[in-house]
């Protein structure tokens, strides 16, 4: 196959969603049909002691919850899909935000009942920004919830987009019997509680009376009155508005019954985005060039428990990625080779020997990549768009166990490169600080030092407002500001200027003060 076409064939998508909107159960049942896995895992479910496939982590299967972002790669039909399904939990946001970078479009799930949540209105606005495609997903039909077009008006409003429904319920909660499939045309019929593919029919017209006949009179007329007032309401169904990020089409269904997954899935093979040009601080990159490109967009420590290895995951930009062929490190212009970069299936993962633009290929880290770094075939490119934000919440993080020093410096580097945290050392006490956008964070980071590096840890409370990395080209007044603050100042894992203030009004002091020094709340600058 030419590259051109391997290309084309690439589907890279993210699913997000606020936590317990379904996001982790539809993955499964994407992956179901893509034949990745033989069972899906019924994510919070004790009778069975299943976890689902992409929340492989220990701390994952306890709480239920996803904290970090999985890969997976399946074939469906004649396309080579990647899902990255994400946290959403919002302490994990910093972790969805990154992967945004790494894919070409993305499907949202939203809760009937609940309708559009805020973290779900965060990360569309990430979408927004990069002008990302973007599908949704209307979950728990089996369930009662808000009125369909009282839920589109909502998604209209609170996610900024148009949206054009290209399925629709027929009722909904207990007394649900399917969905109309308006961009196939046919009917799907559901069966409660029967975790099967549902039943198709094919409907030469809706005004038939074998629509009757299947969903009784009252549906049917009810069904027939919605379809006219979707044609009236909403326009035509434009893919060009989608690819632009104009339009959201909109399905219903139940994940956990895998119910309206299918329907979602073939619409989404065939008018999603294959891979598109990247902007670089150079130029902007095609994905059809012959030149391998790509960016590390996130770094996983202990992929492997028994290897205590770090992964590092490339997203490919451009051309053909090849085992065992030298590519330039950019940052530290040097030559690298591999001669084992993996593809997953959440946690499981084999050895490629190829992958093409919008693959996502996993690299053995040991300490030479950080996120954001650039590899290429020779070409001095730099990716851009791939920040670390300003921390919300501060503590100090001290040893529990003397004897286990080692262990925890390595624990706590490994875990900072992940890029979920940020370490900060206070450059008047030399005490560590970790810096975090939600409590949860502090929970996680215990655990796994504990449980995957055998070191323990403890918190100590400290009272900051904001980390701001500061820099000037007067450097009289920055040494003036540092003597002045110096309680306050710190330096982060790459050895740059970071003040910690202390509260908001400190803050804007501080920037009244020093009018030569630019304060940033984003360590991309």
């Amino acid at each position: 196959m030419s590259l051109q076409s391997e290309i084309n064939r690439r589907r890279t998508f993210a699913v997000i969603a606020h936590p317990d909107a379904g996001k982790t159960t539809l993955t499964e049942k994407l992956l179901l049909f893509g034949g990745a896995i033989h069972i899906a895992g019924a994510v919070k479910s004790n009778k069975i002691k299943k976890t689902a496939t992409s929340d492989w982590m220990e701390i994952e299967k306890q709480r239920g919850i996803s904290v970090a972002t999985s890969v997976m790669g399946f074939e469906y039909r004649d396309y080579k899909i990647n899902i990255l399904d994400t946290p959403g939990h919002q302490d994990f946001a910093e972790d969805t935000y990154r992967t945004l970078t790494a894919v070409d479009s993305v499907i949202i799930v939203v809760d009937t009942a609940k309708g559009v949540e805020a973290q779900t209105r965060k990360l569309m606005e990430v979408c927004r920004m990069r002008k990302t495609p973007v599908m949704i997903f209307v979950n728990k039909m089996d369930r009662e919830g808000k009125d369909p077009f009282d839920l589109l008006d909502e998604l209209e409003k609170e996610l900024g987009i148009h949206v054009r429904p290209l399925s629709w319920p027929i009722n909904q909660g207990y007394t649900f019997k399917g969905v109309y499939n308006i961009y196939k045309d046919n009917l799907e019929l559901f069966t409660p509680n029967k975790q099967t593919i549902s039943e198709s029919v094919q409907l030469a017209d809706i005004n038939s009376a074998e629509l009757n006949k299947l969903v009784g009179d009252k549906d049917a007329e009810k069904l027939r009155e919605d379809m006219e007032l979707i044609e009236g309401v909403y326009s035509t169904f434009d893919i060009e508005k989608y690819l632009s990020g104009d339009l959201a089409p909109v399905f219903f269904g139940s994940a956990l019954n895998t119910f309206g997954v299918k329907e979602l899935l073939d619409c989404f093979v065939e008018i999603a985005p294959s891979p598109r040009p990247v902007h670089t601080l150079e130029r902007e990159v095609n994905p059809y060039e012959e030149n391998f490109s790509g960016f590390i967009f996130k770094i996983h420590a202990n992929m492997d428990p028994n290897h205590r290895s770090c992964i590092a995951f490339v997203k490919i930009c451009s051309g053909k990625f090849e085992r065992n062929v030298n590519y330039k490190h950019v940052r530290h212009g040097k030559l690298m080779r591999f001669s084992a970069p993996t593809a997953f299936m959440a946690q499981k993962k084999e050895t490629v020997d190829e992958a093409y633009a919008g693959d996502i290929v996993g690299l053995p880290d040991t300490g030479t990549f950080k996120i954001g770094d650039t590899l290429t075939s020779g070409e001095n490119l730099h990716f851009k768009g791939l920040p670390s934000f300003s921390p919300e919440m501060f503590k100090y993080i001290e040893n529990a166990d003397p004897m286990k020093t080692k262990q925890l410096d390595k624990g706590i580097n490994q875990l900072m490169d992940e890029g979920v945290a940020q370490l900060f050392v206070n450059q008047f006490n030399n005490r560590k600080i970790i810096g975090t956008v939600g409590q949860l964070q502090f929970e996680v980071i215990q655990y796994r030092l504990l449980h995957e590096y055998g070191a323990q840890c403890r918190w100590e409370t400290i009272n900051l407002y904001k980390a701001c990395w500061i820099e000037s080209d007067n450097l009289t007044e920055l040494e003036k500001f540092k003597k002045r603050k110096a309680q306050f100042m710190a330096i982060d894992k790459e050895g740059r200027d970071v003040f910690l203030a202390d509260s908001n009004y400190v803050l804007q002091m501080a920037q009244n003060d020093f009018k030569d020094i630019k304060f940033h709340f984003s360590s991309e600058f």
